[in-house]
């Protein structure tokens, strides 16, 4: 029955058209999974700092399918339909799972696995590994579990305070750090995870694969080349970050740092890490050139 359907789909060239007024029953499950994930995504993670590249990576990651849709309806064929219904019932007991107790990590990986199980019934293997990047790009919309980001943050934090800590009494500041928590003055200061880097890594490496794909997807050495610089360039601007922060701390008190300066100095740094990579894609593009015309 699927691969009659997604032969139906082929046949007409996949138009949307067609795919609405045939399967519409296909189109209001979709709505009835996809709605309801993406309000409680709103309301817990993209509302905060660690899931804010969410909405980004939505937008940009359907812009891409769409940019592809004219290649992916020349090469659509019905797919293996024990892999696709495989893949559609292991996803789907995710998703119930991580709906039932909870668990957006789970629901959200279920949703996504649903969308691509059913797209690879109707689209297949050729037209799939041609939108590879769009599919693996908008797996970033997962946020990480809680457990997964304290055992990742641990050593980050560690790592900002120590060097924090170092620079500011190297530049003179009556600074001392014990564990993640800075002391300066009369002030204490606990360096969280959102300062830790590991928010800016994930937005970072979101973004910056984008960068590199749209512009660079035919060179994967120099798109890996670059890619390597993202954590030097989250660590580095998180780093500025926490000492920007305790120096307003020390300057203007603890509500200037924690009120409407602290997420400034995010954002900022954010922009900043970001600018970082693209002036290193710059800065590389001789290299990027050979290794271009070594393939010529």
């Amino acid at each position: 029955m699927t691969q009659t359907l997604a032969a139906e789909t082929g046949e007409a060239r996949l138009s949307w058209k067609d795919l609405g007024r045939l399967h519409w029953p296909l189109l209001v499950g979709f709505a009835a999974i996809v709605i309801p994930t993406f309000a409680q995504l709103g309301k817990e993670v993209w509302s905060t700092e660690a899931g804010v590249h969410g909405p980004i990576v939505l937008a940009t990651g359907c812009w891409l399918l769409a940019r592809a849709w004219p290649e992916i309806r020349a090469y659509a064929r019905p797919g293996s339909a024990v892999i696709g219904w495989s893949a559609f019932i292991t996803a789907l007991l995710l998703y119930i799972f991580g709906r039932a107790f909870s668990f957006i990590s789970l629901e959200v990986a279920g949703m996504i696995g649903i969308l691509y199980s059913v797209g690879w019934l109707y689209l297949g293997p050729a037209a799939s590994r041609r939108i590879w990047f769009p599919l693996l790009y908008l797996c970033f919309l997962i946020p990480l579990p809680g457990w997964l980001i304290d055992a990742v943050t641990a050593p980050l934090k560690e790592f900002i305070s120590i060097s924090a800590t170092k620079l500011l009494s190297a530049a003179g500041y009556p600074i001392a750090r014990e564990g993640v928590t800075l002391f300066i003055a009369q002030y204490q200061l606990l360096v969280e995870d959102a300062c830790a880097g590991l928010n800016s890594i994930i937005s970072l490496t979101a973004i910056s694969l984008f960068y590199i794909y749209l512009l660079h997807n035919a060179s994967w050495r120099y798109s890996l080349s670059l890619m390597l610089w993202i954590l030097p360039a989250a660590m580095v601007a998180n780093l500025i970050r926490v000492i920007l922060l305790v120096l307003i701390t020390y300057y203007f008190g603890n509500a200037a740092a924690q009120g409407f300066l602290h997420s400034t100095a995010g954002l900022l740094m954010f922009v900043i890490a970001l600018l970082f990579i693209f002036g290193v894609d710059k800065l590389m593009t001789p290299l990027r050139n050979r290794w271009a015309g070594s393939h010529a």
